[in-house]
């Protein structure tokens, strides 16, 4: 029997184009570069109403996109990457809110990045595309709110990657944004998560195919589906490995196996590696997951991270996960920490999971209370404010 969650949906949804910051108006980087122009892809589920008031962006993870929810098409075998959160009736309630999403610069799936051409030399950037920061892929999302009339968001939410670009738009935009919705992340990645994403990146390095970056349509496909292998290890905690999948073989019987015999969990890799090379670019696996590593609120403000949130005017909801050890629970607990510090109202929850860091993409109804319980009460605040 299907849950009401996987009954109600958005429905079929297109993704939409908008285009910036054409020379010499380029957008400045954070490395003083200039990039343009831009294209950011992005899809929008629910009314924005009459006082424009009840906009929610949402931010994706590293392998994420613009299409958080609903399907392209009836023949659709998956929905978005959040469509148990997204919808009418959900956490992020589509009847209530006007949600966004879209797809980062330095991205591929139909934003500016290296898999795009480079109008100065008519060839891809690939390497050639400059280094781009979360605090830039913030900076491009504000001309897509401003284009969209848009001057408060009532809200912006995501997890992992997601949550570090929330956290940004809370300091960039501190004006912008009514509450910052962090699930899952971190004000800096830990030096065992940049180690992960530097074995990760020499997969894809080492594949003959990667070329220095050049690789055309002869793309590196075995060294980007090792990379996700990798990621996909540190997504999942080793109890729910287990619960998965145990030490159980493929092959039933033991006389059958020999070298090449396959664990249901080296399976399940291999599927995963495959299926990711099938719509990633391997280039901006590079970039992002540099973005990744860069980012460093502690750093960029001062050398305290409480400095960070001083003009911070947004409310907050902070929620991570037992079993998630790449964003574990004490990174999150140091962002509470530090609002809290700088005076800011702030909630947090810890949830107890199996599930790793993976469970802030899993149906959960603690989750979707949490969010919707906070969505609410930030809609009610935000109106009795404008009423004033």
């Amino acid at each position: 029997m299907k849950t009401f969650n996987e009954i109600k949906t958005v429905g079929i949804v297109k993704t939409k184009f908008f285009t910036f910051a054409d020379p010499p108006e380029e957008m400045i980087l954070e490395s003083g570069e200039r990039l343009g122009p831009i294209t950011l892809a992005y899809e929008t589920y629910g009314t924005l109403n009459s006082e424009k008031n009840n906009a929610i962006l949402i931010e994706h993870a590293l392998s994420g996109s613009a299409h958080a929810a609903g399907r392209h098409h009836p023949d659709d075998k998956y929905p978005g990457w959040w469509d148990a959160y997204i919808g009418p009736g959900k956490a992020f309630d589509t009847d209530k809110y006007f949600v966004i999403c879209s797809n980062v610069i330095g991205g591929c799936s139909g934003s500016t990045g290296p898999a795009s051409i480079n109008p100065f030399t008519g060839r891809t950037y690939a390497l050639d595309f400059p280094m781009v920061t979360i605090k830039d892929m913030v900076n491009a999302q504000f001309h897509l709110v401003n284009h969209l009339g848009i001057k408060k968001l009532l809200a912006v939410a995501g997890g992992s990657m997601g949550g570090m670009q929330a956290l940004q738009w809370s300091v960039s935009y501190p004006h912008m944004v009514n509450s910052c919705i962090a699930i899952a992340t971190s004000a800096h990645l830990s030096a065992q998560g940049i180690a992960f994403n530097e074995v990760a990146r020499q997969a894809i390095f080492n594949d003959p195919r990667w070329n220095g970056g050049n690789y055309g349509r002869e793309v590196p496909a075995e060294g980007l589906s090792l990379a996700r292998m990798i990621g996909h290890i540190t997504y999942l905690s080793e109890k729910h490995m287990h619960e998965k999948f145990g030490r159980n073989f493929q092959e039933a019987s033991k006389a059958s196996r020999n070298i090449n015999s396959e664990f249901t969990v080296e399976s399940y890799l291999h599927y995963q590696g495959i299926k990711f090379v099938e719509r990633f670019d391997a280039n901006s696996y590079v970039y992002i997951t540099r973005a990744i590593d860069y980012f460093d609120l502690q750093e960029d403000y001062g050398g305290t991270l409480a400095n960070a949130f001083d003009n911070a005017e947004a409310n907050y909801l902070v929620i991570s996960f037992t079993t998630d050890w790449l964003y574990p629970s004490d990174s999150s607990k140091e962002i509470v920490k530090a609002l809290r510090v700088s005076g800011k109202n702030v909630n947090y929850i810890d949830i107890v999971t199996d599930n790793g860091h993976d469970a802030f993409l899993l149906p959960a109804e603690i989750l979707e209370k949490n969010i919707s319980n906070f969505l609410k009460s930030e809609f009610a605040r935000l109106g009795k404010n404008e009423e004033v």
